[in-house]
C-alpha cells in the first residue's frame, strides 16, 4: 500500500523526468524486450530496434498513463480503467505474472508482466536520475508499480 510519504516522493520523482518521458518509456520497453525476450511476442508488428518509431510510440504512451496514475493516486482503479479494459478485452494481454503453466503443451507459457516492465523502468530511472534514486523513491516506485499491475489485473479475475 502506498504510504502519503511515498506518493509525494514518486510525484516528485516524476517531475523530475520532464520533457524526457518518450525516451524514458522507450528505453524501458526496449530492456524489456531485450531482457525478457518472450515480451515480444505480444509486439509483432513492431520494430523492435533501439530506439524505432514503434518502441518510442508506445513508450510514450506508457509514460503517459503512468503519468495519468500518479496524477491520480488516491483513485488509481478510476484513472486505469480505460488501460485496464483495452488490454483485458481488446488485446487481451494478461498483465499478470511472467510465466503460467501451458495445460495441453505441458510446459511455461510467456504472456506480458508488468512486472518485467517495472523492473526495466526502475533501471532506467536509476540511470537518470542517479543520487535522486533514493532506496526510498525505490520502494515507494516498486511499490506504485505493483498498484498499477494489480489494477490492470483486476478484469482478469
Amino acid at each position: 500500500m502506498l504510504t502519503c510519504e511515498d506518493k509525494q516522493l514518486i510525484q516528485k520523482i516524476w517531475g523530475k523526468l520532464g520533457g524526457a518521458e518518450e525516451e524514458i518509456g522507450a528505453e524501458a520497453l526496449w530492456r524489456m524486450f531485450h531482457a525478457y525476450p518472450p515480451t515480444k511476442t505480444y509486439f509483432p508488428h513492431f520494430d523492435l530496434s533501439q530506439g524505432s518509431d514503434q518502441i518510442r510510440g508506445h513508450g510514450k504512451k506508457v509514460v503517459a498513463a503512468l503519468g495519468n496514475a500518479i496524477k491520480n493516486l488516491d483513485n488509481l482503479s478510476q484513472a486505469l480503467s480505460e488501460l485496464s479494459n483495452l488490454h483485458a478485452y481488446n488485446l487481451r494481454v494478461d498483465p499478470g505474472p511472467g510465466w503460467r503453466h501451458g495445460s495441453c503443451s505441458g510446459g511455461a507459457k510467456p504472456h506480458f508482466s508488468l512486472q518485467f516492465l517495472s523492473q526495466c523502468l526502475q533501471v532506467v530511472l536509476a540511470t537518470r536520475l542517479g543520487k535522486d534514486y533514493t532506496p526510498e523513491v525505490h520502494s515507494a516506485v516498486d511499490k506504485f508499480m505493483s498498484a498499477v499491475a494489480s489494477v490492470l489485473a483486476e478484469k482478469y479475475r
